[in-house]
């Protein structure tokens, strides 16, 4: 499934009644999250017993705007909360350790998504009527992706997103991705760090761009900003807009990043090997838990795997345990410190810790392996996305 995304072009009376409308569809989320936490054992609650509660919610008369969204959207709104129930089932029936993610009320959300109802595209493809009584009425799109030779058949979800730079509207398609790629007989091995971004079975060493780092003085300017303006005032609004943009823009160039690097070693190798990181163990050391996020080791292996179902190559996870201190030449463990960048040992071997971290991580994925499953984070629809740009993502329908 491709998902096209575009800029929203209206006036502030449209804005705010899109802002009403995502308000709406987070109060039918949280009712039918309440819902499930009331229920008795006896009660079956699913998806489907959600998707009716909805519509008991819309008729109640004390809350009459819970009616102005179309139902399609109550729908959508109703599979939101039930994704957060079913992900809490999941983790509980894998014994994850910690918290299992017990699903938790919305107090600020920013899309609204509509199912095959509510909507009207027009003939030009270049404006949106929504039909339902949020007022929104018609809006116009802005965007180079061209969706005029898409069948509105094959739209099967329209989401209206509020960021901190603006207003967007995505079409989620149904259509699939696979593009044919010739064969390279090259297998490559993928050792991740914080002082290069990755170093390879090669030697070669894509050095770590460190976006966050390079603005946090900025950020920090900016925070203190929004701390001095008086809670409430408009000038402290401003400047909490302005801190977001540079949030926005931070994010934005690390997947860009990101999306580059995965997609140059899935079209240049037939087989890539990486490390299985247990990231969220990881960040639990204070000393270096803002260096890993800045790198987006997991958003890597995302695109790594994305790329790899759209290319036909094999992204193979192997455990990282040992890699850094055994030897690739002969095998023997090498006890070093993280302060020791340089692999030493007595069989003559002498070369970068990481790149002989690389080598033992191809070594690993090519002695018998299994193939990785998809990390694609999944949405309220149940659809698995990734970004791609502001005007563009992909997804992969999941199940």
């Amino acid at each position: 499934m491709l998902v096209y995304e575009y800029k929203i072009k209206a006036n502030n009376t449209k804005l705010a009644a899109i802002d009403g409308a995502i308000r709406t569809a987070q109060y039918i989320r949280n009712k039918c999250l309440r819902f499930w936490m009331d229920a008795k054992p006896e009660q079956k609650i699913n998806r489907f017993a959600l998707n009716k509660y909805s519509t008991i919610v819309a008729n109640d008369p004390e809350m009459p705007f819970a009616k102005s969204i179309h139902s399609n959207a109550r729908q959508a709104s109703a599979e939101r909360a039930w994704t957060a129930i079913g992900r809490f089932y999941d983790n509980c029936k894998k014994k994850v350790a910690g918290k299992k993610g017990f699903p938790r009320f919305k107090r600020n959300s920013r899309s609204i998504e509509y199912k095959v109802g509510g909507w009207r595209l027009s003939n030009c493809r270049r404006h949106i009527t929504f039909t339902d009584k949020t007022k929104i009425g018609t809006i116009k799109l802005v965007g180079s992706r061209d969706i005029q030779f898409v069948n509105p058949k094959d739209i099967k979800r329209v989401r209206l997103i509020k960021r901190v730079d603006g207003y967007y509207c995505q079409f989620c398609i149904k259509a699939e991705r696979l593009e044919d790629c010739t064969p390279t007989g090259n297998s490559i091995g993928i050792d991740v760090g914080l002082e290069s971004f990755y170093t390879d079975s090669n030697g070669k060493k894509v050095a770590n761009p460190r976006y966050l780092r390079k603005t946090e003085k900025r950020l920090k300017r900016l925070q203190k900003l929004v701390s001095r303006k008086k809670k409430g005032s408009n000038n402290r609004r401003k400047a909490i807009n302005r801190l977001g943009r540079k949030h926005l823009k931070i994010s934005r160039q690390r997947k860009d990043f990101v999306v580059k690097a995965a997609r140059v070693l899935c079209t240049s190798n037939d087989v890539i090997v990486i490390e299985n990181l247990n990231v969220r163990g990881l960040v639990k050391n204070h000393n270096l838990a803002k260096s890993i996020s800045d790198v987006s080791w997991s958003l890597f292996r995302q695109w790594l795997e994305y790329f790899g179902s759209v290319f036909n190559r094999q992204v193979i996870a192997v455990n990282p345990a040992y890699t850094s201190q055994d030897c690739s030449n002969c095998g023997k463990r090498v006890k070093k410190s993280l302060s020791t960048r340089t692999h030493s040992c007595s069989c003559g071997a002498k070369l970068c810790r990481d790149e002989n971290a690389a080598i033992n991580i191809l070594n690993k994925g090519t002695v018998g392996h299994t193939v990785t499953a998809p990390m694609y984070g999944v949405n309220a629809s149940g659809q698995m996305t990734l970004w791609l740009d502001s005007e563009t993502s992909r997804t992969k329908v999941a199940g």
